[in-house]
């Protein structure tokens, strides 16, 4: 049968193709990032490094569609089937070959892998969408094309459920990626039934709508000067690196603290994808009801986005994830009232994706090396609340201050005294004046809801806010030097309330501790102390034993040596060596000033170890709360066990909030052949001492018995074993969270 120009838009049809190819899209990126954990240490940033080359390939996949839409439809058509058939060379998806990074160049090398190993397959399948709905516009019978957006992040927001929850608990990375290359081969499939359909058709659909901000989309036959369009565009541009770059910081929140893997990445990006499909819906009414409260909902919940550590409070974190998803549908509401007519199509989901590879960059490559903490986070805030709808949230008020003559003085006049009552927090905040700090907080909200409607106000009393509620302390931290921040986190010493010892957090966790008292400055503190699981084993050492030792923190460890010992410590992070290195710490200069410090990841840097090279390997590599998935995989265990001399101890400590990983040492234990051994420390009640859980294994029960025998604390049998034990390609934490 012939089509012709009137033929019905078959919107089934592109719907498919489009949540199709987005479903890929957003299935291969977790599945990526996960292939590349075993070499790049587990660290929070690594997701934030691999988002960004994501969103720069995405760009690139929208300058692609831009491009071609130059062409007529039927050239369109075969180019890019003929594009996306050559790049099934790239598959099945397997990492790209490159040498091991240099340390402190992880931030260039992460992006390069990532674009090596994904780049063509996921450039142009990023360009289906706005390709595919310029393709459906060509029918004088499609109308509104936009709609179709929402279909396409339903379908990434789809993909990104399915890793987590399906993919990775059951299957291995390989056959991950060979189903995902048949996903592929289907995509090809709908695109050909897409572009056949479309084979008759014009691409210069007509122009609709009207220049303003509506729920209208603008023509840009209007009449719009240069300086006009070039300020739209740059506002479209704003309105999509704020939310993008709000995703990653909240990212780095949650993953700080939990665990660098796919389910924790997944839930901030998923939520962001969710916002595309309310704001970009033909009702709107979700998008318009969220954003009519979402500059009360910032005052609530972003004002805390600046106390140092208050995202570990599980309630904060949430909150946090939920503030994401309001900012973004009103702010995507916002962008997709301004959208343009169909003509500009390409253009506008260009400048879309420049705005999320800018909110990238600055979050995932900018930041960390700008800042000493996550200010990215705030700062993202408050453009957020200079960019957000403003309707004031009583209808009087807004009728009040779009007729008052003297808006400006009033609203200036109200923003001064929300200074003064930001400085009062910030004094009740410092001496933990609770009624004080609850008092004042509502104040300055009260105050914050008034100015709604007057945006620069707004701002400001925003700000101040966050400033009251930790954020002079905070910035102070960083103007005392006292915090540094690295590709692997964020760390911060300080002293004790009463100035007899040093801290070192990462995060919101302790990480070491020193006494300054001369006395006692090389006795082992916190997680380390003489009745800890590793205090217990080194205590008990022989006199000439080769000590290795996974993640240097403070060096704590390095003050159980003996004169005759070999020690070697491994650690991925430079800056942490610097502490030690430069004084901060001292236990590693006075107990083992000889010891051998291996800057790199552990796994990376044991594998070119000699067999039998350790009697005791100690196991302690932390990223704030979160264990490294890495290091605690079956291959993992294959290295440690190869690096054991007969007879040898390993030695793992696994504290953690929020993950129970007792089952899963049981398992990893179980399927290396090993004896267990669990240590749970409550002898934490002395000075300077904590909780610990550690566990010990060896290859014989023997081992394990001569070392128990040496002191006289008790361990204890390992938990049943988890179902299944971790590999490099399948592991899942959810059945071992603290739910």
């Amino acid at each position: 049968m012939t089509l012709h120009a009137a033929t019905p838009p078959r919107r089934a049809l592109f719907v498919a193709t489009i949540a199709a190819g987005s479903f890929l899209l957003f299935l291969v990126q977790p599945l990526v990032a996960r292939l590349a954990l075993p070499l790049l240490g587990g660290a929070p940033n690594v997701w934030n490094s691999a988002m960004v080359v994501f969103q720069a390939l995405l760009l690139g996949g929208y300058a692609y569609a831009h491009a071609m839409t130059r062409l007529p439809l039927k050239r369109q058509a075969i180019v890019h089937l003929g594009l996306l058939m050559l790049a099934l060379a790239t598959l099945p998806i397997a990492l790209a070959d490159l040498p091991a990074p240099a340390p402190g160049w992880e931030v260039l090398w992460v992006p390069a892998l990532f674009a090596l190993t994904i780049g063509p397959v996921f450039l142009l399948l990023s360009a289906q969408a706005s390709l595919l709905q310029n393709w459906y516009a060509a029918s004088p019978a499609a109308g509104d094309p936009y709609a179709l957006y929402a279909a396409s992040n339903l379908g990434s927001f789809a993909g990104l459920l399915a890793y987590p929850l399906l993919l990775e608990p059951q299957m291995s990375l390989g056959a991950q990626s060979r189903i995902w290359t048949g996903g592929y081969v289907l995509v090809i499939g709908l695109v050909v039934a897409s572009a056949w359909v479309r084979r008759r058709n014009s691409v210069s659909p007509p122009a609709t709508g009207e220049c303003r901000e509506s729920a209208a989309p603008a023509s840009a036959a209007c009449d719009l000067t240069p300086p006009r369009r070039a300020r739209r565009a740059l506002l479209w541009v704003a309105l999509a690196a704020v939310p993008s770059g709000l995703m990653l910081s909240t990212t780095t929140l949650l993953t700080t603290d939990l665990m660098a893997m796919p389910l924790l990445w997944v839930i901030p990006l998923g939520f962001y994808l969710l916002s595309f499909s309310v704001a970009f819906s033909e009702s709107g009414e979700w998008s318009a009801i969220l954003s009519r409260f979402a500059p009360e909902l910032l005052l609530l919940v972003g004002g805390l986005a600046m106390v140092s550590g208050g995202q570990s409070n599980p309630v904060i974190a949430i909150a946090m994830i939920a503030l994401l998803f309001i900012l973004s549908v009103a702010l995507h509401g916002r962008l997709f009232a301004l959208r343009p007519g169909t003509e500009e199509l390409t253009f506008f989901y260009l400048m879309v994706a420049l705005g999320g590879v800018t909110g990238g960059i600055f979050t995932g490559l900018l930041a960390p090396v700008i800042f000493d903490w996550v200010y990215e986070h705030p700062i993202l805030l408050l453009g957020a609340a200079l960019l957000l709808p403003q309707r004031a949230l009583l209808p009087v008020l807004e009728r009040f201050w779009t007729g008052f003559r003297h808006r400006t003085a009033l609203a200036g006049g109200i923003v001064i005294g929300a200074g003064g009552l930001s400085y009062a927090l910030a004094g009740a905040v410092e001496e933990a004046r609770g009624e004080a700090i609850l008092d004042l907080t509502l104040a300055l909200i009260a105050a914050g809801v008034l100015v709604i409607g007057v945006r620069w106000a707004y701002a400001t009393i925003f700000g101040l806010l966050m400033l009251g509620l930790g954020g002079i302390a905070t910035l102070q931290t960083s103007i005392l030097g006292d915090r540094t921040r690295s590709y692997f986190g964020i760390y911060n010493v300080e002293l004790s309330e009463d100035g007899a010892s040093r801290m070192l957090s990462h995060g919101t966790t302790l990480h070491g501790r020193q006494w300054l008292l001369p006395d006692r400055r090389q006795e082992p503190t916190s997680y380390y102390g003489p009745t800890s699981g590793a205090g217990l084993v080194l205590r008990g050492a022989a006199a000439d034993a080769n000590v290795g030792v996974v993640g240097l923190g403070v060096g704590t460890l390095a003050c159980y040596r003996k004169p005759r010992q070999d020690w070697t410590f491994y650690e991925i992070d430079p800056q942490v060596y610097e502490y030690s290195r430069q004084g901060a710490f001292t236990f590693l200069s006075g107990c083992a000033p000889d010891a051998r410090v291996v800057i790199g990841d552990a796994r990376i840097q044991l594998a070119d170890e000699p067999a039998g090279r350790f009697d005791i390997l100690v196991i302690d590599a932390f990223s704030s709360d979160a264990i490294p998935l890495h290091l605690m995989t079956e291959e993992a265990f294959a290295n440690y066990g190869r690096v054991l001399a007969e007879g040898g101890i390993a030695v793992f400590h696994i504290s953690n909030r929020y993950i129970d990983l007792a089952p899963m040492m049981a398992a990893l234990a179980q399927a290396s052949g090993w004896e267990a051994r669990l240590r749970h420390d409550m002898e934490y009640d002395r000075d300077g001492q904590t909780e610990s859980v550690w566990v010990a294994m060896a290859r014989d029960a023997g081992t394990l018995d001569r070392s128990e025998s040496m002191t006289d604390a008790v361990w204890s049998a390992l938990p049943p074993a988890a179902e299944q034990a971790w590999t490099d390609d399948n592991a899942s934490i959810l059945p071992l969270l603290r739910w």
